[in-house]
């Protein structure tokens, strides 16, 4: 790109050959390339000027004064225009040129464009607030002060969701999690140990009563057995009684034949 500068090499007017100079002394000091149209020794330079610049900025004649400056075929503006832009650090800005890096132009390019969209890192553009030193009105430390109290109270929410303690396992296979919200480690510890002797306390008082069960089902089973050797010892006393009684005399006689006989037969059958 090629900033034209038309200018009058022969103008009469003081005024305009000291804003002429300055405008090609202040593109020679930047080391901006362009090049000087004169408008008094070619009359197409003049009618090419004449119908390219803007009519918004033309005088009440209609017929604009040098120097005019055109970045191509767009117009840029007059010495006015570029006076305001030399102002305001904006010349390369005004001639539609990308500032060299390291410059005040650039530097100044630069904030501006984080102002409006954000610190770019690693070639993307993040959407963060950036504290600007042109920035006057006193919202910035009103913002930053919201956004680390933001900043603070989420902090907190997430300590609070994350103090988070694992209970062994319970003998009845169940695992229990709780959570402790701004909890000591000593206040934690002691709740742990008290669960842990609930727990056992349970255990203990789940195993007496098993025992007293196993006890009682061992009782209702004796019971039976003695019953039956009572009624054993019942009848063997009964059995003993009996034979216990006094043998009558009739019966004593009826023994003593009776073996009589036996004797007899046996006898007999000797002598035979």
């Amino acid at each position: 790109m090629v900033i034209k500068v038309f200018l009058a090499s022969s103008s009469g007017s003081t005024a305009i050959k000291k804003k002429q100079q300055d405008v090609l002394g202040f593109l020679e000091a930047l080391k901006v390339d362009y090049a000087p149209l004169d408008i008094a020794c070619n009359e197409d330079n003049r009618m090419w000027m004449r119908e390219n610049v803007p009519v918004e900025k033309k005088p009440t004649n209609g017929i604009p004064l040098p120097p005019q400056i055109f970045n191509e075929e767009s117009y840029c503006g007059d010495y006015e225009t570029f006076f305001d832009a030399k102002e305001d650090n904006a010349v390369y800005a005004f001639l539609g040129l990308p500032p060299p890096p390291g410059s005040k132009e650039a530097k100044e390019a630069e904030k501006a464009f984080i102002l409006e969209n954000g610190p770019v890192k690693n070639g993307t553009v993040e959407n963060e607030t950036v504290e600007s030193e042109t920035v006057e009105n006193g919202t910035d430390d009103a913002e930053d002060e919201e956004n680390l109290e933001a900043e603070e109270v989420e902090e907190e929410n997430l300590d609070d969701d994350s103090l988070k303690r694992e209970v062994p396992m319970d003998f009845n296979g169940d695992e229990h999690t709780h959570e402790v919200g701004g909890e000591t480690g000593e206040e934690a510890a002691e709740e742990a140990a008290e669960e842990d002797a609930a727990t056992e306390e349970k255990v203990a008082k789940e195993e007496e009563e098993a025992v007293k069960d196993t006890e009682e089902a061992a009782e209702d089973t004796k019971a039976p057995v003695k019953q039956e050797e009572a009624q054993e010892e019942v009848e063997d006393d009964e059995a003993k009684g009996e034979d216990d009684q006094p043998v009558s005399e009739g019966e004593e006689d009826l023994g003593s034949e009776e073996e009589e006989e036996l004797r007899q037969l046996e006898q007999e059958e000797e002598d035979e």
